[in-house]
Order: structure tokens, then C-alpha cells, then sequence
């Protein structure tokens, strides 16, 4: 069993949804990219997503845009985005971490090396924005073959006719996209979301996890009700944004503004029972 499904099967025995926490690799720089990724586990951090930054993040709002801007002027690649989740599987082997990017760096990278170097280097599931399963044929047997899960994006414009054929290709979970737009610009309500996840469960057995708007621990907990699991991004990237001094060096109490977060996001979820 993956680190995902047994993390999502953990969760469901205890009756909850998941937290999963983004951060932007290598915003605003290693070492502070780091000390989130790292702390984000004892924070609360049931699943982790790693942004990979890149120069046209078409699914981005302003918020993550401007960390992916912040992470390649600190030197970021995809290379180096793997070497920090090696540097994090030192000493923790059982948090689930997925990365979200684009697919231009994998090209660039090499898709066969990349999905081997990913997978021997931790990740255990791979959001490509831009590659709907009609064109993904370069990179799912690569994929497969290296045990990573390719998470796919359902919108709520995706119809009854396109619901199953992008479900069929999805491992690990479904991501729903809460609203029609890019993220952290707006929140979906809770009627939305009622209405949403029915429509995909009858679908799927996969677990779904909400993201794109997600921003307070009441929305998260709300989301992780609903479905099960809430992905939180912006409202986190917002936090370290506001804790960067005039030069954008990370201010010393930004790691611990972030983790505090992330902990009220945890403790919301974790005080919220999952709908039957």
C-alpha cells in the first residue's frame, strides 16, 4: 500500500479528513522552505504538497505566483525540489508528499528520469497542472511503473460525460477544485461543495480533498467534513508573504507563524467528525 492510500485509510478508521499544507519550494529561500516542510508534520500535516516553481503557472493566483517568482530567484529547480524531499525523508518516512507543478521542467528534466529520480527521492504522488489525461501517455507508464500516484484535477465545470474518463485515470486522490478560477482568489460555500462531492464519489472509491480557496480553519474543517481532505495554499503563503522584511528575507518568527497556522488548520479538522 502507498503512503497515501495508508494515510488516507488511517484517517478514515479515525474518523476525519485530512489536513494537506502547500508550500512553495524554496520560497524565500532553502533553508526557510525547509524548516516549513519540515515542521509541517509535528504541525498537524496529515498529506504534504510541494509547489514546484515555474515561469507560467497558469492555475496560480497572484498569491503563488509570486512565491514560485520568490523560489526561482532563491536558485530553485526541479532537481533541487527533489533534494529537499530527500533531505526530508531523513526523519520522516510516513508523511505522504506530493508534488504539484507543471509539465514544461519534467520535459525539460527528462520524463522517465524524472518519475525514477522522484520516486527514490520520496515523492509519492505527482498534480501536473497542464496534463490532462488525454495527452498524459509520456508520463503515466513512467509514473506507474515508479509507484507514484498522478492526481488528477476535477473542476466544477468537469461534466457528466468527463467525470468518469479523468476519474479512470487517477490514483491516490481526486483534487477538487472548489471553484472555477485559479487559486486563493475566492472560497466556495458549503452548499457548492455539498452538492460537488456526491456527484464525484458515485465515481469513485478514491478519497477526495478539496482545494483552491481553502483559507480558515473553519473552511478546512467544512471541507474535510464534506469530503476528505482540505488543501490549504494561499492563506499559508499569505502568512510567510506578510513575514518577509523590505529585502524579502524571511522575518525570524515567519517558520513559527506559518506552523502556528497550520496547527489552528490541524486542530479544526482534527475537532470536526467526518460526514457519514
Amino acid at each position: 500500500m502507498s503512503r497515501i492510500a495508508a494515510r488516507f485509510a488511517a484517517l478514515k478508521a479515525e474518523g476525519r479528513g485530512a489536513l494537506i499544507p502547500f508550500l512553495e519550494a524554496y520560497d524565500p529561500d532553502p533553508a526557510t522552505s525547509m524548516a516549513i516542510l519540515r515542521g509541517f508534520p509535528r504541525a498537524g500535516a496529515d498529506l504534504i504538497e510541494i509547489g514546484v516553481p515555474f515561469t507560467d503557472p497558469m492555475a496560480d493566483g497572484p498569491t503563488i505566483q509570486r512565491a514560485g517568482q520568490r523560489g526561482l530567484k532563491a536558485g530553485a529547480t526541479l532537481s533541487a525540489t527533489l533534494a529537499m524531499v530527500r533531505d526530508f525523508r531523513r526523519e520522516d518516512d510516513a508523511t505522504p508528499v506530493i508534488l504539484m507543478g507543471y509539465f514544461n521542467p519534467i520535459l525539460s528534466y527528462g520524463v522517465e528520469r524524472f518519475c525514477t529520480d522522484a520516486a527514490a527521492s520520496g515523492v509519492d504522488g505527482l498534480i501536473v497542472v497542464d496534463v490532462p489525461p488525454e495527452e498524459a501517455d509520456e508520463i503515466e507508464p513512467h509514473a506507474r511503473a515508479n509507484g507514484l500516484d498522478l492526481i488528477r484535477l476535477v473542476a466544477p465545470t468537469t461534466d457528466e460525460a468527463r467525470l468518469p474518463r479523468v476519474l479512470a485515470a487517477t490514483s491516490g486522490f481526486v483534487y477538487y477544485v472548489a471553484i472555477t478560477g485559479i487559486t486563493g482568489t475566492r472560497s466556495a460555500t458549503s452548499e457548492a461543495l455539498a452538492a460537488a462531492i456526491p456527484r464525484i464519489r458515485r465515481h469513485t472509491d478514491l478519497p477526495i480533498a478539496i482545494g483552491f480557496g481553502v483559507r480558515s480553519p473553519e473552511q478546512a474543517a467544512e471541507a474535510a467534513r464534506i469530503a476528505d481532505g482540505a488543501v490549504v495554499a494561499s492563506a499559508l503563503i499569505d502568512t510567510l508573504a506578510e513575514n518577509l522584511d523590505a529585502q524579502g528575507r524571511a522575518k525570524p518568527d515567519a517558520v513559527r507563524k506559518v506552523l502556528d497556522q497550520v496547527r489552528a488548520l490541524a486542530e479544526a479538522i482534527r475537532a470536526t467528525p467526518k460526514a457519514a
